[in-house]
């Protein structure tokens, strides 16, 4: 697809963008829905918006249009500025990347897991993780669109279009499709007809919802490691130089401190995704699951069918807002899902917290005011990661954090880093939603263990 605005879509709105404007949504003029249906736009206008609507329905690549939600996410990022990384600030994160490894090396069992060191842009961020991105989205964006295709089923809709004798009342419907739902085959037929192409839609509109929420991430970011999931390639440790500019901007901390203390979280998440082959998967799986668990609000979605308007691309959107559409199931089975994804988060978060608190020690002067400053950021997560979790019903955030700190200090004091790092050995081994409740507890009743009666699965077994 060509690089411009997606279909119905525009650039992230800012203050001023609700005034109306010639050629604003409704008006036909850049809005492709509206010179579709009725607006004033004229025929180059109008042969530019087939061409993206039929680009839209052409897409193959599975219920949701990643390729729309990456050209839109490209979309957001340009909107609030892409500085190109000069050489010198790639120069300045390998080299801090570089020390950070080294210092690292006395403070944990596992071994460097840095293979390629590189400093990237928003854009460049966006290229490298995206893939992940789709895949951790994609089960609840699946429910999205399966929930547009039911959006125009008679059997769910009920009487909620309210329109004359049974027929339609859908505001910005041209006077033809209207006529169509009228007559011959009435509403079911019409109507059967165009579910396929409103769950195309749905795929392109969940997409591009989704694809503008991690454009809006990219600004908040500072390496590839950021939300404790791994994003980019395998053993590719990255720092955003503008993330990591605009993290320290209000903590009067040297630049060159701040970019050192994030370089030793990005070194010491690659070591331990890179030496615990469990635990990529462990940790997307436990996302999996709790997505598995997300329900989709169609009786919101059927009261707000007579709102919507199909010429106004911004109130199809709002149908699609996450607190409206996704919510979590109150089940046993997603409260276990809930429980196991924050203890994996927390897990991660708590090692990695320990393992640079350990190597900064009085190497870095701000090192305290620096980790409290990411536990703060983890805690309550940035504008664009609320807006992300409530879109898509993910929270990346770790609520056990400080507990699981406290848990990792507690088991190096005690058994010693070896020991520490051993409950990496396997799954099971791994503390609890019960045992970070109580840390102290955990680290005293622990014992010698032998993990030679796990190891014949290869650490596989993640339950």
């Amino acid at each position: 697809m060509p690089d411009r605005p997606p279909f119905g879509f525009g650039p992230p709105s800012r203050p001023g963008d609700d005034d109306p404007k010639p050629g604003g949504p409704g008006s036909g003029g850049n809005d492709p829905l509206g010179g579709m249906f009725g607006g004033a736009g004229g025929t180059g206008q109008f042969a530019d918006a087939l061409r993206q609507f039929a680009d839209m329905l052409s897409y193959t690549g599975g219920p949701v249009n990643w390729d729309l939600a990456k050209n839109l996410a490209r979309h957001a990022i340009a909107a609030h500025g892409d500085p190109s990384v000069l050489e010198n600030e790639r120069a300045a994160v390998t080299d801090a990347l570089r020390l950070a490894d080294l210092w690292l090396d006395d403070v944990t069992t596992f071994p460097s897991g840095i293979r390629k060191i590189q400093a990237w842009s928003k854009s460049e961020w966006l290229e490298a993780t995206f893939p992940v991105w789709s895949q951790l989205c994609e089960p609840i964006a699946v429910k999205g669109v399966d929930a547009m295709g039911t959006m125009l089923d008679p059997s769910q809709l009920g009487g909620a279009l309210g329109g004359p004798e049974g027929g339609p009342d859908i505001p910005g419907l041209p006077p033809e499709m209207r006529e169509a739902m009228s007559g011959a085959g009435g509403l079911g037929g019409a109507l059967g007809g165009l579910a396929g192409m409103f769950r195309q839609l749905g795929g392109a509109m969940i997409g591009g919802q989704t694809g503008a929420a991690i454009g809006e991430l990219a600004g908040e970011m500072v390496s590839s490691t950021d939300i404790g999931v791994p994003l980019g390639p395998g053993g590719t440790a990255a720092l955003i130089p503008s993330g990591v500019a605009d993290f320290g901007g209000g903590l009067s901390v040297d630049l060159g401190e701040v970019r050192l203390f994030l370089a030793l979280r990005e070194a010491a998440h690659q070591r331990l995704f890179g030496h615990v082959p469990w635990l990529r998967q462990h940790l997307l799986g436990a996302i999996e699951a709790y997505a598995s668990g997300i329900t989709v609000d169609m009786s919101k979605l059927r009261e707000a069918m007579p709102d919507i308007d199909v010429s106004d691309p911004a109130a199809l959107r709002d149908a699609l807002q996450g607190e409206a559409m996704f919510r979590p199931e109150d089940t046993p089975a997603q409260k276990l899902a809930l429980a196991r994804l924050e203890t994996a988060l927390a897990l991660v978060e708590g090692w990695v917290a320990t393992v640079v608190a350990a190597a900064a020690g009085d190497r870095l002067t701000h090192s305290a005011a620096l980790a409290e400053a990411i536990r703060r950021r983890r805690a309550s997560g940035g504008p664009a990661e609320r807006t992300f979790a409530t879109l898509v019903g993910l929270e990346m955030r770790p609520r056990l954090l400080r507990e699981a700190a406290d848990l990792w200090a507690g088991l190096g004091g005690a058994r010693g880093v070896d020991g520490r790092d051993a409950l990496w050995g396997h799954p099971d081994l791994l503390p609890t939603a019960e045992d970070l409740a109580d840390p102290d507890a955990f680290v005293r009743g622990q014992q010698e263990f032998d993990i030679s009666d796990l190891e014949g699965d290869d650490g596989k077994d993640e339950d």
